[in-house]
């Protein structure tokens, strides 16, 4: 392809995929006559504030602080626990190919399928409406993947580095912790980059476990849409806010994503 038509090409989808992002944000600084203004509007007149503070009214902030605890265990669970068994695949061959796989069918599994029997069982707890509900469901797509990811990484990481080690006196612990998981870190970082995003934008779990005290911000954004009225300018802020942080951690984790994004479609 010739160069000016690949500048084309890249601009065009820039534009296409950018404009729902420049346009919520702009519409989080209007004001309320100029959300269905026509013709458009297209830049705020006099850009203010006033959304923002409106959010925290509606519980837009609280809704942002249990996304962002929920997502945070999440991660962080998936991978303390699925990093060890990702090494177990990988180096001891447990279970052989098909115990791997059986691990990768869970994150196809439809959420839809789990959702239900999972709600009758929590609310037989009293855990309904609470963090540790979204976090174990949540757990039940982002640990699959984070075990299938790792798995792959670890395959990566020459069999005789760590032997030098086990040689040299380090136990399979020690190999584990000291060699293997250094040398993975990058793929590490990405794969928790990943369960963050998964987790982040979760949406079937949240509205079947989620009512009034642990809201998450897939929940909460939809119920702006009233039947009487829309809070435009409170979806636009709310929506501004909630990709900020996916924003801020792929960008400070760029390097690492493309190598996440591309080795666990080619090994097996």
């Amino acid at each position: 392809m010739k160069g000016w038509i690949r500048y084309l090409v890249l601009g065009v989808a820039l534009i296409f995929f950018l404009f729902p992002v420049v346009w919520i944000v702009l519409t989080s600084f209007k004001t309320p006559g100029e959300f269905l203004a026509h013709p458009p509007k297209w830049i705020p007149h006099q850009p203010n504030l006033t959304h923002y503070f409106a959010v925290a009214q509606l519980g837009g902030y609280a809704a942002l602080r249990n996304t962002l605890i929920v997502s945070s265990l999440t991660t962080l669970i998936s991978i303390a626990f699925g990093t060890p068994c990702a090494y177990s695949l990988a180096r001891f061959r447990i279970g052989g190919r098909n115990l791997a796989f059986w691990f990768l069918s869970h994150r196809m599994l439809p959420p839809i399928t789990v959702a239900f029997p999972v709600f009758l069982l929590f609310r037989s707890l009293g855990w309904i409406d609470t963090y540790q509900a979204l976090v174990l469901t949540h757990l039940t797509f982002t640990l699959p993947y984070v075990i299938w990811m790792m798995r792959s990484f670890f395959m990566d990481v020459p069999m005789e580095i760590e032997e030098s080690a086990q040689i040299d006196g380090c136990s399979y612990w020690q190999t584990f912790t000291r060699i293997a998981l250094p040398l993975s870190a990058p793929g590490l970082v990405a794969t928790a980059v990943f369960c963050f995003i998964f987790s982040w934008c979760e949406l079937l779990f949240g509205l079947v476990l989620s009512r009034t005290a642990v809201v998450p911000l897939s929940v909460q954004l939809p119920r702006y849409f009233g039947q009487q009225m829309v809070f435009w300018g409170e979806i636009g802020a709310l929506s501004t806010l909630s990709m900020l942080p996916i924003f801020a951690l792929t960008l400070f984790t760029q390097r690492f994503l493309v190598r996440g994004l591309t080795l666990g479609a080619v090994k097996q």
